[in-house]
């Protein structure tokens, strides 16, 4: 069938010359034609092989031995001894929150600590669990969370931090954990934007109570969508798995099954309260969601592991090559890294002096075609859905990055001759 498959792509390939533009065989750069994308999906034919396979095989379509595959492979990957698999890193977050909300019997109204700045998806959860998200500023230095203000920020109901390191930078993970282990209190990841990044050999992660991921197109790998729940307690990837399955708490893949037609040996030797036997496929445990992912993103999944080692040398070559250009503007800085860290880049920070600098930089790369983002939502609470969870005015550095903080891409698919049209774009800003 991989014959076939290969015929296939080399046939459209052929007939389309814009076929994969964002994958490592795309066509030819052209200065000023095409746009120099901040981030997309590092493929190449590997991956577009097994999508068509899983289909064409066809055994399982939504979540199964594939899914099954990548999450152990993971697992071994980034040193964790259990994970699951979900439709995004925003699903991610949401079960992961429940999960740890019901295993450690946490109560409506306990405090989670997050970080003013960034994207939502670390804040909606909190509050979609019934559990209250307390705010702390940055730094101005990393952009990264202020760990004075979370170590004072800790109360009698504070139960955890959420931390979410600034486009996959460490802060002092050090210090972190050791204001964690002082109050008794548990430390939990999105690493959706950091994925391989260390602090002193080990990666961000390993400290963590669980650890959330996400495989959207601009991250470190991309399943088209996905997102991942890791943790090294079984019960709390169980759980996650629960609330992304409906609330069952039976997931019965491929050689887990226990008898010859493929059915689970156990599965009609549970009873509900009145003594009725049931199926345990639907037996429901929690109040869950369908937030499954499909097999061939599963299957997408293990190929770009075998890519991961490549990636992460791009992202940290990219950034260094994007930020010895940007050195050379006046009143622009580009945020290092720690001592201790080796970071996995999501993206290059770029702090500018004042607003009228941030809005001339990024009008003069987006008009050359080089994409731009800020940095995501800034102060979330200047944001009408989250207004109501605290004053903005309180958080004054995060309140200045987005008139004075944006990043530029450093994905793997950003290529030699990309690299010298950024600099050679970044030059003229400067000559002119």
């Amino acid at each position: 069938m991989y014959q076939l498959i290969d015929k296939f792509i080399e046939s459209a390939k052929e007939m389309d010359d814009d076929i994969f533009p964002f994958m490592a065989n795309k066509k030819e750069f052209v200065e000023g034609k095409n746009s120099v994308y901040y981030s997309g999906p590092y493929w190449d034919d590997s991956e577009a092989r097994e999508l068509i396979h899983s289909i064409m095989k066809g055994k399982w379509l939504s979540s199964g031995e594939k899914v099954n595959k990548f999450e152990r492979e993971f697992s071994r990957m980034f040193k964790f001894d259990h994970s699951v698999m979900v439709n995004s890193g925003s699903s991610a977050n949401l079960v992961m929150i429940a999960a740890l909300k019901k295993y450690f019997d946490w109560q409506d109204g306990d405090e989670i600590i997050v970080c003013t700045c960034g994207f939502p998806t670390t804040i909606a959860p909190v509050v979609q669990a019934g559990l209250k998200p307390v705010f702390v500023d940055i730094e101005w230095e990393d952009l990264n969370w202020n760990l004075d203000q979370v170590a004072e920020s800790i109360t009698d109901r504070t139960v955890a931090v959420f931390s979410s390191p600034v486009l996959g930078n460490p802060y002092d993970v050090d210090r972190l954990v050791e204001i964690c282990n002082t109050n008794n209190i548990k430390l939990i990841a999105d690493n959706c934007d950091s994925l391989g990044s260390k602090w002193k050999g080990n990666y961000l992660t390993e400290k963590a109570v669980a650890a959330s991921c996400s495989f959207y197109p601009a991250h470190h790998i991309c399943t088209i969508e996905g997102g991942m729940v890791s943790s090294n307690i079984k019960e709390i990837v169980d759980l996650a798995r629960s609330y992304a399955w409906w609330g069952r708490g039976c997931y019965c893949v491929g050689q887990q099954n226990l008898l010859s037609n493929g059915v689970c040996g156990k599965r009609f030797s549970n009873w509900l309260e009145n003594d009725t036997v049931v199926d345990h496929k639907y037996v429901f445990g929690v109040r869950g969601y369908n937030l499954k992912p499909l097999d061939l993103q599963g299957s997408v999944g293990s190929v770009q592991l075998l890519k991961f080692d490549e990636i992460h040398s791009l992202r940290r070559s990219n950034k260094e090559r994007i930020q010895k250009a940007l050195e050379s503007i006046d009143g622009v800085r580009v945020v290092n890294e720690r001592p201790d860290a080796e970071t996995s880049w999501f993206g290059v920070p770029i702090v500018c002096e004042d607003n009228n600098l941030k809005r001339s930089l990024v009008a003069y790369l987006e008009e050359n075609k080089i994409q731009t983002r800020n940095y995501f939502a800034g102060n979330i609470l200047l944001h009408p859905g989250y207004r109501d969870l605290g004053k903005a005015s309180d958080y004054p550095n995060a309140n200045q990055v987005l008139d004075k903080v944006f990043f530029l891409g450093c994905s793997p698919t950003i290529n030699e001759k990309m690299l010298t049209y950024i600099e050679k774009v970044i030059g003229n800003y400067v000559s002119n």
